[in-house]
């Protein structure tokens, strides 16, 4: 007697990149950045950001959109680029993250937003291995559209997460 294989079950279905999907495109710097829109909450204009002592440079603040008290941070700063004066094109990207408490709502100061685009599986490319002494967890791969490169981030990684914790402790 025969045993089955998977072969014989049909044809084997495509394996589907979950980095495929809709993404918001900003720039941070020289560089375009994309992120799945599934976790932007909202874009807003520059505000003014309320400080909180003690904090790392890369935490601008609090704002306070709609009762709730979100932490800002400056992208720039956070990727160790050089601070710069923002503009009328300056954002703040709201992102909704997941925390040990249910989700975390955190701002996200970018230079300027681009678009919101659909990127497909023919578009994107893994992240190249700079070696063991760079990590770059939030870095999940490389789109060329449009003739343009763009980094895909895993927002939920750029912060980790005893960052977010200590973020989270301030607030509360």
């Amino acid at each position: 007697m025969r045993t089955a294989t998977t072969q014989d079950f049909g044809p084997k279905m495509p394996v589907i990149d979950p980095r495929v999907g809709k993404y918001l495109s900003f720039h941070v710097g020289p560089e375009e950045f994309a992120i799945g829109v599934l976790g932007v909450r909202e874009i807003m204009g520059m505000q003014d950001v309320t400080a909180v002592p003690h904090t790392p440079a890369y935490v601008k603040g609090i704002i306070n959109l709609r009762g709730k008290v979100v932490p800002v941070v400056d992208l720039r700063l956070k990727f160790g680029m050089p601070a710069t004066e923002y503009t009328a094109r300056t954002c703040i990207v709201v992102v909704d993250l997941p925390g040990d408490g249910g989700s975390v709502l955190m701002g996200v100061i970018v230079d300027s937003v681009s678009e919101v685009m659909n990127i497909t599986a023919g578009e994107i490319e893994d992240a190249p291995d700079f070696g063991e002494e760079v990590s770059i967890p939030y870095l999940i791969g490389i789109a060329k559209s449009k003739g343009k490169v763009k980094l895909l981030l895993n927002i939920e990684k750029v912060l980790t997460t005893t960052e977010l914790t200590d973020i989270s402790k301030l607030l509360n």
